[in-house]
């Protein structure tokens, strides 16, 4: 990478309180405290931030922190944004990790970056992107970009990091270093950036916000002062520059550094004598420093020097001569004496890599360019950078620029630029290519293509407009079947994950009678069953489970698509409330073939659903083995927003059923970090509010729980999305924990309503006539009876230990004191046979509190201690409270030394658990 080489000042007039920042910041980043002792949380690293208009010298102060920052031993990495690359990916990335990797092989740097290499190397331009498997998503990808520069920073501590111009950096690369700079504080690493605020884009509104250090707003830098520009002219021009001349300086330029020092060059080029009698010719000079002087001082130079100066403003930053020459369509020599007189007349510098002296000559440049010219000279170099092989996603910038003229060339090359910027992690950058392929616009034939690909690459970021691509997509006379059902299958996707799973139902419906391929058929039949069992407002899901259940069964399994049918059939016994064993036989089915979590053309609901299937059968091992497998699947791919969200939740859910509460509440707040970072609204949001709600619940923290619902305003409406835990019988749970007893049955009635409906009968899925049959204890207590053994009648159908445990202590609740006890003894029975420690210890005190109250206290306590130590190491902290107040009721009685495990071993399971994934 050229760098970019600028008449250099040793003087910087008036900075004295920004560079006292400067070394304040780079003294704690590199030196040791007074008694050579170092505390172990004394933070190293900060953020500088530097604001002002442009001229003010931001430029000329980075380069004296690189400066400063060399000669105290520090690692300097460097990038500048460029108004002509803020459309290039990952340009201002590239340029601070790019310098630091280069020397290192294929094999060392995926050696160093390990599983991050496919992820990040794309996007820093380390590798080519894959041609197969899917793209990162964009939080993913800041992650690596995170792990890298984090890397970098501790292994060539200490290290400083500068950004000029970073309002015209690129969204990708300015987005994550928003986000990364305030870990700085946490590094061996100095975050210097400089940007003018006015110039900030909408995308950099976060970078907005930055403080300047430790808290502090940017810092802005402001014009000379009067005696500070006549400092720089006698420095410049000599000595004996009078006051009236300085003066006048000084009035001319507004105190802009830039202009002064341009203004003192022309000074001394034209011999003008500095004294007040040459004052009044100041003002002339000043025109032809910017603007239209700019301009016209350019023309002066000669035809060929204004069209290669036009090429390198096209070409913006870091620009090789011999294509600047090829742009502008002059021969070798032609271009050598071009270059040389425009570093003559300070507008170019540099040798093997041209720049501009300022920015601010580069935009007066480019803007001076006639319009139709300037269409052309981008058009010529997008063809040169092809020819060159450069890659179309190094034309595509240029491309962007040029007018729609019905080019199947253009067409072509933006729909691999956007391959490229996509499979790199870039689907903003990818979209913006594709929008303007169609407005070229493409052929007939690949007008089709074009919508898909658009759709396809703003299916993480803008859904309702992937909607819109798709659906025109299907408009179109499409020929090849491939692209058909991939368009079809996208746009039930999105659709779904949009919470329209009626809209994503009705798509596949009206496409599979039309599908004259078998196995195709059966896809879309697939995707149809899958989207139907997430519906909360299908109308016949009695009759789509007999469907699902004739299809299955009669499937061996041959295929992805196939076990995907059987995996559904799997997750259908367990709503239904069927025997666990056969909800498990199916599971077992669906994986015999293998079921990909992070399939390109699959979704990974199928798989997580299985794995479901054995946690409410009792066999939790199982599902923390699938789910381990599928988040290592998501995290190779480089997906961290929602797949991992919704991994990690539901594996807090796994931990929280099998009563590790502590764990569980890790897991099910690692899952909402990500969830919160994929935005707001999002559907996993839901699956991982209501999983901490049960937890905390779980945990004795009420309040807590009910902050934590407040906050993410978990209440109706809804999703239309079926959600597990329900998201309305966890809000009523909620409610009667609260003692809102009267709203609690409302809610809790309409949830039961809802779900019967649909034939989702199984309590241990969804226990919403257990906290039903509580509710209604307070004021219908025969209601409440029937509501509970109704529910036990189901979980004996399903069979599970822990289901039937768990509905048996609810039904001794509500029941009459006399049959409390045998209820209870059955509960602990059930549930001793079972993964589900947290439900034993519920069921043991509240065994032991019966028994204490019938007048057994030496038994009672037998039961109460247990409870209260399995309770204690599940981190049911409200639990273990109460049984400590019933063994104060009950009096002193000898402790038992049975020992009870904190997580009992199911008769149904062999084999130790596997090892824990960390979020």
């Amino acid at each position: 990478m050229g760098q970019r080489v600028l008449r250099g000042r040793r003087t910087l007039f008036e900075r004295e309180a920004e560079l006292a920042a400067v070394d304040e910041a780079l003294a704690e980043l590199t030196g040791p405290r007074a008694d050579g002792a170092e505390p172990p949380d004394r933070p190293h690293g900060a953020l500088l931030a530097f604001s002002a208009r442009a001229g003010l010298g931001k430029t000329a102060l980075l380069t004296e922190v690189r400066r400063r920052a060399a000669a105290q031993g520090c690692t300097v990495v460097s990038a500048r944004g460029g108004d002509q690359e803020q459309r290039v990916a990952f340009h201002v990335a590239r340029q601070l990790v790019q310098p630091q990797l280069a020397d290192r092989s294929a094999a060392e740097l995926q050696a160093s970056l390990g599983s991050w290499y496919t992820i990040v190397g794309p996007a820093l331009g380390l590798c080519a992107p894959p041609e197969h498997g899917a793209p990162p998503d964009p939080q993913g990808l800041r992650d690596g970009l995170d792990w890298v520069l984090t890397h970098l920073a501790v292994r060539r501590a200490p290290m400083v990091l500068v950004l000029d111009d970073a309002h015209w950096a690129d969204p990708e690369s300015l987005g994550w270093l928003a986000a990364f700079a305030p870990r700085a504080e946490q590094l061996p690493l100095l975050l210097v950036v400089a940007h003018r605020p006015e110039e900030l884009p909408e995308h950099a509104e976060s970078f907005r916000g930055l403080p300047g250090r430790a808290g502090q707003r940017p810092i802005d830098l402001e014009p000379l002062s009067a005696p500070a520009v006549a400092r720089l002219v006698r420095e410049d021009v000599g000595a004996h520059a009078d006051d009236a001349f300085c003066r006048e300086c000084w009035a001319v330029t507004s105190g802009n550094p830039f202009e002064a020092v341009e203004l003192t060059a022309k000074v001394r080029d034209r011999g003008l004598d500095p004294t007040g009698a040459g004052a009044h010719l100041l003002r002339d000079l000043a025109a032809a420093v910017k603007g239209s002087g700019l301009v016209a001082r350019l023309e002066r130079l000669g035809t060929s020097t204004v069209r290669f100066a036009w090429a390198c403003a096209v070409l913006g930053t870091e620009i090789p001569p011999a294509l600047a020459a090829v742009v502008a369509g002059l021969g070798g020599e032609d271009a050598a004496d071009a270059a040389d007189r425009l570093r003559a007349a300070r507008i170019l510098t540099g040798a093997d890599t041209l720049e501009f002296v300022h920015p601010l000559i580069a935009t007066a440049v480019y803007r001076a360019i006639p319009a139709g010219i300037r269409v052309a000279l981008h058009g010529q170099a997008a063809w040169c950078l092809v020819n060159e092989g450069r890659g179309a996603a190094a034309a595509a910038r240029h491309l962007l620029e040029t007018h729609p003229d019905g080019d199947p060339w253009i067409v072509g090359q933006l729909r691999e630029a956007a391959r490229e910027t996509l499979r790199a992690g870039a689907p903003d950058a990818a979209r913006a290519h594709l929008a303007r392929a169609l407005r070229e616009p493409p052929t007939p034939a690949q007008r089709a293509h074009v919508l898909y690909e658009l759709g396809c690459a703003s299916l993480l970021t803008e859904p309702a407009t992937t909607v819109n691509h798709l659906r025109a997509a299907l408009e179109e006379p499409v020929a090849e079947p491939e692209l058909r059902q991939g368009i079809v299958y996208r746009l039930s996707q999105v659709l779904a994950h949009s919470d329209r799973l009626a809209e994503a139902s009705d798509t596949l419906a009206r496409e599979i009678p039309l599908t004259t391929d078998p196995k195709v058929r059966l896809r879309l039949q697939a995707e149809q069953f899958m989207w139907d069992a997430f519906r909360a407002d299908e109308p016949a899901s009695p009759a789509r489970s007999r469907r699902l259940t004739r299809l299955a069964d009669r499937l061996p399994g041959r295929d992805l698509t196939e076990r995907y049918v059987i995996g559904l059939r799997a997750w259908d016994a367990t709503l239904r409330g069927e025997p666990a064993d056969v909800a498990v036989h199916h599971a077992e089915r669906a994986l015999a073939g293998g079921l990909g979590w992070a399939d390109v053309d699959r979704g990974f609901e199928v798989p997580a659903l299985t794995a479901l299937t054995f946690m409410y059968a009792d066999r939790p091992a199982r599902t923390e083995e699938l789910f381990a497998a599928g988040i290592a699947d998501f995290e190779h791919q480089g997906w961290r927003g929602a797949h991992l969200a919704f991994g990690y939740t539901l594996l807090g859910y796994v931990r929280f059923r099998r009563g590790r509460l502590t764990k569980a509440e890790e897991f099910a707040r690692a899952g909402l970090r990500l969830a919160e970072r994929v935005g707001p609204g999002v559907p996993v949001l839901w699956y991982a509010v209501g999983t901490l709600v049960e937890i905390l619940l779980a945990r004795g923290r009420v309040d807590e729980a009910a902050r934590l619902a407040a906050d993410y305003a978990f209440a109706a409406p809804f999703p239309a999305a079926v959600v597990f835990p329900d998201a309305q019988a966890v809000r009523g749970e909620l409610l009667l924990a609260q003692g809102l007893v009267e709203e609690a049955t409302a809610e809790l009635t309409s949830a039961g309503r809802r779900l019967e409906g649909r034939g989702m009968r199984n309590p241990a899925w969804c226990p919403w006539q257990l906290h039903l049959a509580r509710a209604q204890a307070h004021g219908a207590p025969e209601q409440a009876v029937a509501t509970a053994r109704e529910a036990v009648d189901r979980a004996r159908q399903y069979g599970a230990p822990s289901a039937v445990g768990q509905v048996l202590r609810t039904a001794a609740e509500v029941s009459p004191a006399a049959e409390r006890v045998k209820l209870l003894r059955e509960a602990v029975e059930h549930l001793e046979r079972s993964p589900a420690a947290y439900e034993l210890a519920c069921a043991l005190v509240a065994l032991g509190g019966e028994l204490r109250r019938a007048g057994r206290p030496d038994e009672a306590a037998e039961h109460l201690h247990r409870g209260r130590d399995l309770a204690d190491r599940c981190g049911a902290d409200g639990l273990a409270e109460r049984a400590r107040a019933d063994l104060t009721a009950a009096g002193p009685r000898p402790h038992d030394p049975r020992a009870t495990p904190a997580d009992p071993p199911t008769t149904q399971e062999h084999g130790p658990a596997p090892g824990e994934p960390g979020p």
